[in-house]
């Protein structure tokens, strides 16, 4: 057996449409949407955005994307100006403890995204 995809379901948090604003600006693509569910894709890599607020969900949810070049997810990220537009915290690269450079950005719902080489 082997497993083609894994595309999580991430908490868009309370206001769902400001939520798919925020990924169409980081550079996502929208491959699928409705009132529930947006479908993004970048590169391969693909995860679905529910309309789905928890609190407790959201501040404990988080999500590990590898990349190729970290810098430029870096650069993508201060160039998006979604730290300003969304109010959002994101962490420059660094070499985490576990032996990999990430980055850490929270998204409006609180999800954090670990971006890493």
């Amino acid at each position: 057996m082997r497993a083609n995809k894994l595309r999580p379901f991430v908490p868009s948090g309370p206001d769902y449409q400001l939520a798919v604003q925020f990924y169409v600006d980081l550079g996502f693509e929208i491959i699928y949407a409705d009132e529930s569910l947006t479908i993004f894709k970048v590169d391969d890599v693909e995860f679905h955005l529910q309309n789905f607020h928890n609190i407790e969900l959201q501040h404990n949810y988080m999500l590990e994307l590898c990349v190729q070049d970290l810098d430029a997810w870096w650069e993508r990220i201060i160039q998006s100006g979604i730290l300003d537009k969304y109010q959002v915290k994101a962490k420059s690269p660094k070499l985490q403890p576990y032996g990999k450079r990430a980055i850490h950005l929270l998204d409006p719902a609180g999800v954090l995204w670990h971006i890493t080489e």
